[in-house]
């Protein structure tokens, strides 16, 4: 083959046709009016021969010609009048044929009163009514013909699964959600998954078809229904669901190696075409037990409009969550304020993008010197702290008991004596489930915080200083997605090849997401009246091994196959699990379901205050084993286990 002939046979090739064909967005509406004119054309021919053949005569007048021509113009007149050329012919719908049938219906009107007329004048009529009702009939079947064709053609060459394939996918559910998703799928560009068919949860229309594809009851396990045609995945559509159910559905998915998927609400669809990246995996987040958060946003709102809010760690997971969130109640000014440059830069730009009236000033600052925080306060005045500042890995603070007593104690009262000297309203300390029953350096830490900052509500209250700052605790677990939690790690060690570590197989933990943390932690912050330590449900707790398990099978390996998961024992001051109330403590429910306050009892303020004093004293000395003797006699339950420093609670 010549090279002539080899250049011409690539120009034709499948793949420049494509990209020919890919890249023309619509063909112009004169070839469309063009190819309706022919098609309308053929239906009269068609309505002439038909009659021919029964002895009767379509057009009787002898200005047939003319008639024609009278005929197509206002046929194209029918056309711009019910805009049958608005759309695009390779994304025709019904509403397309609506608009044909009233284009031919109004023409079919129209030369009957027409014949009507030129009977009454000529006394003989122009053509024959039967002709023109089956001339219509023929010239909309032809109209619509020819746009589903089209249609159909542009599915089926945009549908080539050479080079990508696709995941042959049933959608879960037979809503308008569900339809809408199948609908996008098909046009998705570029393709990712072959809708096969549909499942009824309700086991309703097992006889019926959608979109021309099957729905299937599920009248046995869905593993078993997805393996039976041959599906990869399956896409969670129905939004009638429960979470309960959800979670069953994909917890069946997992356990025989299916791909499960979900799909935001039509609602949230940004562009049809690209819906198909919009679909993701399941991810573990989607399988906490738990009820969507509903915020009381009047209380919340009242407390930061138009005020002036500092949060100190504003850089860290839950620090950067609770600044996005407090900006939409429109505070007057946000401090954000973070000894880690990086994190608070990144943060910076990214609170940039949003379209806000809040003033927002960066500030780089450590709670652990009152010097640098009396400046913030003297300055900007904060009239709401929220202080989630803190050291909060268990092993590097029991190794380095000293920086958690500044950090996580001496920053605490810092921030606390400076709301209290310059007028806050309100203090909120974010705390965890670690400070009770502490059995590690950094849980005591922050459970010694918390009683400083209780203690100073008493004190004010007793003495009636006054002052006028509340302060507020609230008392959280394990947050998915935290920097240095398990989520983020295991994922790492997946993407990494393995092998997933664990400490303990029986290990359980509470855990939240990130926003439902801060969601809470605001709604705390609005309710309280100062001195209350507030403890949020956190739902069922979590096996941590089978969280590693789930993480695996969602990241689509077999566990202890592909990726192994090694137990490597418990870590200094971890426990097997976690609590959210001390041994003498109880609740009281408030008004919001998801939130109770812990009733600890009251302390001295003046001998607290000294032995916290006498703390902090000694941590600059860097003696270990003094600092954990004068941590324990503050917080008498706080035992160590699984560390060198459990000699000391004999």
């Amino acid at each position: 083959m010549s090279a002539k002939e080899t250049n011409s046979t690539s120009y034709f090739s499948r793949e420049n046709l494509r990209f020919s064909i890919s890249s023309l967005n619509y063909l112009p509406r004169w070839i469309v009016l063009a190819i309706d004119m022919g098609v309308l054309v053929a239906a009269c021919l068609f309505s002439f021969l038909l009659f021919r053949g029964t002895g009767l005569t379509f057009i009787i007048t002898p200005y047939w010609k003319e008639f024609i021509v009278f005929f197509l113009t206002m046929n194209v007149f029918s056309f711009w009048l019910f805009r049958t050329y608005s759309g695009i012919i390779r994304h025709s719908s019904y509403i397309d044929a609506v608009k044909l049938l009233f284009s031919q219906v109004s023409i079919l009107v129209f030369f009957l009163l027409f014949n009507l007329l030129y009977e009454l004048n000529f006394q003989e009529k122009a053509f024959l009514n039967t002709a023109l009702f089956i001339n219509t009939v023929f010239a909309f079947c032809g109209l619509f013909l020819y746009r589903i064709v089209v249609k159909r053609a542009f599915e089926l060459y945009f549908s080539d699964n050479s080079k990508n394939k696709l995941v042959r996918t049933i959608i879960y559910g037979t809503d308008a959600n569900a339809i809408s998703v199948a609908n996008a799928l098909n046009f998705a560009t570029p393709a990712r998954f072959k809708v096969i068919g549909f499942v009824d949860h309700h086991n309703q229309n097992g006889s019926k078809r959608l979109l021309d594809l099957p729905i299937l009851a599920q009248k046995k396990k869905l593993p078993a229904l997805m393996r039976s045609i041959g599906a990869e995945g399956v896409i969670i559509a129905d939004k009638s669901l429960t979470k309960e159910e959800q979670i069953h559905i994909v917890d069946q998915c997992l356990e025989f190696n299916y791909k499960a998927f979900t799909v935001p609400p039509i609602t949230n669809w940004e562009n049809q075409k690209e819906i198909s990246q919009k679909i993701k995996n399941i991810q573990i987040e989607d399988l906490l037990e738990r009820k969507p958060i509903v915020l009381d946003d009047k209380s919340i709102s009242k407390q930061l409009k138009d005020k002036t809010v500092l949060i100190t760690g504003a850089a860290g997971s839950i620090g950067s969550e609770i600044v996005r969130q407090v900006l939409t109640f429109n505070p007057k000014v946000v401090l954000m304020l973070d000894q880690a440059e990086t994190p608070l830069h990144q943060l910076t730009l990214e609170i940039q993008q949003l379209e806000t009236d809040t003033v927002i000033y960066s500030l780089i600052a450590d709670v652990r010197s009152k010097k640098a925080m009396e400046s913030v306060f003297a300055t900007y005045r904060p009239q709401v702290v929220y202080h989630a500042a803190a050291y909060k890995h268990v092993p590097l603070m029991e190794e380095n008991p000293a920086q958690a007593i500044v950090t996580n104690v001496k920053g605490t009262k810092n921030v606390a004596d400076l709301s209290c000297k310059y007028g806050a309203a309100k203090f909120v300390m974010v705390s965890t489930d670690k400070a009770v029953n502490p059995s590690n350096v950094m849980g005591a830490s922050k459970r010694i915080a918390e009683k400083y900052v209780q203690s100073l509500q008493w004190k004010h209250k007793k003495e009636e200083t006054g002052v006028v700052t509340k302060f507020i605790t609230t008392r959280f677990g394990n947050v998915l997605g935290s920097n240095g939690s398990v989520v983020p790690l295991f994922t790492k060690q997946i993407a990494a090849g393995g092998p997933v570590t664990i400490t303990h197989k029986d290990i359980i933990r509470y855990f939240m997401t990130i926003p439902e943390a801060c969601q809470l932690v605001l709604e705390a912050g609005a309710m309280g009246n100062g001195g209350e330590i507030y403890i949020f449900d956190m739902g069922k707790p979590v096996k941590i091994y089978d969280l590693a398990r789930k993480m695996i099978k969602l990241a689509g390996f077999t566990p202890d196959v592909d990726i192994k998961i090694d137990v490597v024992g418990l870590r200094p001051g971890e426990k097997l699990y976690e609590e959210l109330l001390n041994d003498s403590a109880k609740t009281i429910p408030t008004h919001h379901e998801k939130i109770m306050i812990a009733q600890e009892m009251e302390e001295e303020f003046e001998d607290l205050h000294q032995d916290i004093i006498e703390l902090i004293t000694g941590s600059d000395v860097f003696d270990n084993e003094a600092i954990v003797s004068q941590m324990k006699k503050i917080v008498p339950e706080f035992k160590s286990m699984n560390s060198t420093f459990a000699v000391l609670d004999k």
